[in-house]
């Protein structure tokens, strides 16, 4: 990073706003280091319960060394694409707003030659740190959402200074956290949470850099359970000579356009979603107390329907959008992929009513729903996880975060003009579900990862191309004469 722009308007699309990247060491003495450091990453995930990143600094004058750096330090900057000034389209971790990051390792450091030394410094957030050095013994009973709102603020615990967006739970329970760390212990109440807004199962902690979010996956595809999130940014994948001019001008164009993709992961490894339980799914929930035991069976085809998808666009056909068609793959027998339930066997104990039988009286526990919601939790983490999975590199942007929705046009390889349709199947609408922003050589880039658990268009049922027959193998024992026989395609009788 040679310069550091500052510019109040943009000249080309990866311009950005870094007023100041400062170290504190452990005394509080404070460096500038805007005009050493070299590169500057910030990773966001879904899927991480706090945010991290790297700054990679040369050193003439052994600066960094005479700070006595030991891993207690702090990297304070304020970051933000030019012509968004609102605080919520800003990276903020300056000293003003007490959320700068925390220096926790020291890597890479080598002398390129005679006199110069170069070092990555790795960062985390304030509530990164404070979950590894403290742990939750703590009883709570009453809504989900209001546990993890305690553990967030509480003091003793997370005792965060971010904003924390929540999406209220629509079910309650008594819990009772046996001495686990913060993050470890939300992500215990995640997994037991129900939306109220929708029928989704299970929640998502996690951090970007301008707040904490404990919501459901379907709170990030809608709002309110039922209307559809506005899209935070439209892409553009196309050869040069097909490119839209309604897109706007140069600038807007060049935010909106991919400079490349590629699919990390798709929704048809089969085989893998199979043995995931993403398809069917089997849950036997059994009481040792009074011997009793129960089965649930998830099929994903029966209850796509139930949940919100990122294609969701409230009209009957959404519940034909599947990722994977529910057509015949066992023949003889006409079942789909999703009519194995014992392709997965879970086994899960329900001895929670034991030393308090009114637990179940009191919020309305039901054994069958408890094991069905946990073969759909496991089925739409699937979903998300093993989804189609798209990787974008594009401009700068510090306005997005992870959670957004965002539509991706991209027409198919065999489209010869500007008008061809764009492709259904991998087009269409994801949640950014990871970002690595990066700043290196004077400009600003993104690295979106982007998840989807649907198709644009609907999916129909297609006909069996290969039909049923009578026909049976022979069960042949080679030793059957005493000798090791040859096969009747070696002259074998």
């Amino acid at each position: 990073m040679a310069t550091i722009k500052h510019p109040d308007t943009q000249d080309i699309a990866g311009d950005y706003n870094l007023s100041h990247i400062d170290l504190i060491n452990h005394d509080g003495i404070t460096m500038d280091l805007k005009y050493i450091v070299i590169e500057l990453n910030i990773y966001e995930s879904i899927y991480k319960n706090a945010v991290t990143g790297s700054v990679v600094i040369t050193d003439a004058r052994n600066q960094i060394g005479r700070l006595e750096i030991q891993g207690l330090e702090r990297i304070a900057f304020r970051l933000s694409t030019p012509g968004t000034n609102k605080k919520r389209d800003t990276i903020d971790a300056s000293a003003e707003t007490g959320e700068p990051f925390h220096v926790y390792k020291i890597t890479d450091r080598k002398q390129v030659n005679q006199g110069l030394l170069v070092y990555t410094l790795h960062f985390a957030s304030r509530e990164f740190m404070r979950n590894i050095r403290t742990k939750v013994s703590q009883a709570y009973d009453g809504r989900l959402d209001e546990a993890v709102q305690s553990i967030f603020s509480d003091p003793d615990y997370l005792d965060s200074r971010k904003t924390l967006r929540y999406e209220p739970t629509g079910n309650s329970d008594k819990i009772v956290i046996p001495n686990l760390r913060p993050f470890d212990a939300i992500q215990m109440i995640a997994e037991k949470s129900l939306p109220q807004k929708s029928n989704g199962v299970g929640y998502f902690f996690y951090e970007t850099t301008k707040s904490f979010h404990f919501r459901s996956w379907e709170s990030m595809v809608a709002s309110q359970g039922s209307a559809k999130r506005k899209v935070k940014q439209e892409f553009y994948y196309m050869p040069m000579k097909h490119r839209d001019e309604s897109v706007g001008d140069k600038i807007t164009h060049d935010y909106k356009s991919v400079e490349s993709y590629r699919f990390i992961n798709n929704f048809h490894d089969v085989a893998a979603n199979t043995a995931l339980g993403t398809y069917g799914h089997r849950v036997l929930s059994h009481n040792l107390f009074d011997k009793s035991y129960s089965t649930a069976d998830f099929s994903y085809h029966n209850y796509y329907g139930s949940s919100i998808h990122t294609d969701y666009t409230n009209d009957y056909t959404d519940a034909q959008k599947f990722a994977i068609a529910d057509t015949a793959v066992d023949y003889d027998n006409q079942k789909g992929v999703s009519d194995f339930p014992e392709s997965r066997t879970s086994l899960q104990s329900t001895t929670q009513f034991l030393h308090n039988r009114e637990v179940g009286a009191k919020y309305g526990l039901d054994v069958f729903m408890d094991g069905m919601n946990k073969a759909q939790r496991v089925s739409q983490y699937n979903q998300v996880i093993h989804g189609t999975t798209l990787k974008l590199v594009v401009k700068g942007q510090s306005y997005l975060e992870p959670g957004d929705l965002i539509q991706f046009n991209v027409r198919p390889v065999d489209a010869d003009s500007k008008d061809a349709e764009v492709d259904h199947r991998y087009g269409g609408q994801y949640i950014i579900s990871k970002i690595r922003h990066l700043i290196n050589d004077d400009k600003y880039t993104m690295v979106l990862e982007c998840t989807k658990d649907s198709v644009a268009n609907r999916i129909f049922k297609g006909e069996p191309k290969y039909q049923s027959n009578t026909f049976k193998g022979e069960l042949y024992d080679i030793y059957r004469d005493g000798s090791p026989a040859a096969s009747p395609q070696e002259g074998g009788e």
